[in-house]
C-alpha cells in the first residue's frame, strides 16, 4: 500500500494491499477499497463507499456515499458521481441517498456524470462527457447527453 503524504485516511477504512493513493485526497471512515486500485489525485473516497480490487480513479473524482465500484473498473479524470435526485441547499436529504452500482470492468470516461440510483452493468462503456439518466445493460456502449445506448460490446471489445 501506499498513500502520499498529502493524503487524509480517516480511521475505520479500510485499504487493500498494493493500492496507491496519490497526491491530496481524502478517505472517510467506513470506506473500503480493495487491492490493487490506484486512486489519481484530488480523490474524495466517501463514508461507507465500496470499490472492488483492481479500480483505477482517475484525478478529481469524488466517490459519495452510496457508490458501489465492482471490481476492474476504470473512472475518468473530473467524473462525477450524486447522491440525491434533486438536491436543494435549504433542504437536508441525507435520507434519501441512493444506492448506485457500477459492474465490474466498465469503463466511465472523463467528465461524465452518473446520476444516483443507477446500475452501471458490467463491462460497459460511458463515452467521456456523458449524463447517465438512466440504467445501463452490461456489455453497452453509451454516451450524449442524457446518454443513449450506442450498441453493444462484449468484454472481448473492450481490450483492443
Amino acid at each position: 500500500m501506499q498513500i502520499h503524504e498529502s493524503s487524509y485516511i480517516d480511521e475505520g477504512c479500510e485499504i487493500g494491499e498494493g493500492t496507491k493513493i496519490w497526491h491530496f485526497c481524502h478517505v472517510m471512515s467506513g470506506a473500503k477499497i480493495g487491492k490493487n486500485c490506484v486512486i489519481g489525485q484530488g480523490c474524495f473516497i466517501g463514508k461507507n463507499v465500496t470499490i472492488g480490487d483492481g479500480c483505477k480513479i482517475q484525478n478529481n473524482v469524488s466517490i459519495f456515499e452510496g457508490v458501489t465500484l465492482e471490481n476492474n473498473v476504470f473512472v475518468g479524470p473530473s467524473v462525477v458521481f450524486t447522491n440525491v435526485i434533486n438536491p436543494r441547499a435549504f433542504i437536508e436529504r441525507k435520507e434519501e441517498f441512493k444506492k448506485t452500482i457500477v459492474g465490474e470492468g466498465s469503463t466511465i470516461g472523463a467528465n461524465s456524470t452518473i446520476l444516483c440510483g443507477i446500475t452501471v452493468g458490467k463491462y460497459s462503456f460511458i463515452g467521456a462527457g456523458s449524463v447517465v439518466t438512466r440504467n445501463v445493460w452490461n456489455g453497452t456502449l453509451v454516451f450524449g447527453n442524457p446518454s443513449r445506448m450506442k450498441r453493444s460490446i462484449n468484454k472481448e471489445a473492450t481490450n483492443k
